[in-house]
């Protein structure tokens, strides 16, 4: 298993900073991860446990078509997000900090092929630098648009 996390604080509370993830998920998420080319809802409505995404990726020029389902969800707290065509799962949580947000991005990896264990190594480090980026881009986005509006 490749388990990674990145952690960062933003200076708004976590109403605002999980509404900008949560939901407004389907339009800020290919701008935080701009190596989503194509995002679709495949569930109607606002997300919720069980709400399914479509997403294609093109991460180090390997192209993938994934489906995902949201698997937890507390309403300014976390999200969690589960691959149903990949064994994946990316979670994000909002803990208040005085006024503030510590935002947590974890993603983990469940299994490794047999022909990609060999390069476990490097899986991670490219995981771990995917995980900081997230983080950097949430932030930049989120406190460059919400922070002089709060």
């Amino acid at each position: 298993m490749v388990k990674t996390q990145a952690q960062t604080l933003i200076r708004l509370p976590p109403a605002q900073v999980f509404g900008f993830v949560v939901e407004d998920f389907l339009r800020n998420y290919p701008r935080w991860s701009p190596e989503v080319q194509s995002l679709q809802a495949v569930t109607q409505g606002p997300i919720r446990v069980g709400w399914i995404g479509r997403q294609i990726r093109v991460d180090q020029g390997r192209r993938t078509d994934s489906r995902f389902r949201v698997v937890a969800l507390e309403p300014g707290r976390r999200v969690s997000f589960k691959g149903t065509t990949d064994p994946y799962l990316i979670e994000y949580r909002f803990e208040p900090l005085g006024e503030h947000t510590h935002l947590t991005f974890i993603f983990e990896l469940a299994q490794l092929g047999l022909p990609l264990r060999p390069f476990e190594k490097l899986i991670r480090i490219a995981a771990q630098d995917g995980a900081e980026r997230v983080i950097r881009n949430l932030k930049g986005l989120i406190e460059s648009e919400l922070v002089g509006a709060a």
